[in-house]
């Protein structure tokens, strides 16, 4: 299984949340023996404080360097944990356009267009055993094409209206599922004629992800992508 991290999430999340509370205690420990005036716990919290936060740095570093790079083929399955089950995305179709649109409604790409539909399922052989049937609502997602030299290229803002304004560009990305269930979702990219070995990168949008241990947006971490 290919998935956006190699350390399963809820014990990510757990040492994020165990070292977060650990800085706390030790930091306020730290201002209370600033505040007395007293050296020793003073250098001791210092210290604490100092070795938390060196510790889950190194374990974050640790996970991205034992990280590797993958490069999923048309229908293959990248998944996101999502706590206590998995969202799997694939890439269904690639095509290429000069001109999305009908007149007068029409764009002209600067390069060329390229529309990739994205198919999101519900895995429901990754839910907890108590989970049930509920909606999942999936945490926001960033989409970007990277082509051989490592330039990003995100969504065309305009493609993506002409595209909703014909009923073409599916259901968002964001949209809740039950265990089971999937949608397909269109994004247009205007690449650059010369544009070569572009590959298509969904990735998590919270910010808090990138301090999150094994997971994809950390530090140096590599990451899995699609072949467009």
């Amino acid at each position: 299984m290919f998935t956006n991290g190699n350390l399963s999430a809820p014990i990510s999340v757990l040492l994020f949340l165990g070292a977060g509370l650990s800085m706390l205690l030790v930091g306020l420990g730290l201002v209370y023996a600033v505040l007395r005036k007293k050296a020793g716990p003073r250098r001791l919290a210092a210290f604490g404080f100092i070795s938390v936060v060196s510790i889950y740095f190194a374990m974050l570093l640790f996970f991205s360097f034992r990280s590797s790079a993958e490069l999923l083929a048309r229908g293959q399955e990248k998944h996101f944990c999502e706590i206590d089950c998995h969202l799997a995305y694939s890439v269904d179709v690639v095509r290429e356009e000069e001109i999305l649109g009908e007149a007068p409604n029409q764009l002209s790409a600067a390069g060329k267009f390229r529309m990739v539909t994205i198919k999101t399922r519900f895995d429901q052989n990754t839910i907890s055993a108590n989970r049930g049937d509920g909606l999942l609502y999936p945490n926001s997602r960033v989409a970007s094409v990277v082509d051989e030299n490592g330039k990003e290229y995100f969504p065309s803002t305009e493609g993506q209206r002409i595209l909703a304004s014909s009923h073409q560009s599916g259901t968002p990305m964001t949209t809740p599922l039950r265990p089971g269930e999937s949608y397909t979702t269109t994004l247009v990219f205007d690449l650059p004629l010369e544009t070569k070995r572009a590959s298509l990168l969904i990735q998590e949008g919270e910010f808090v992800t990138h301090f999150l241990i094994g997971h994809e947006n950390s530090p140096l971490h590599k990451k899995t992508r699609f072949q467009i």
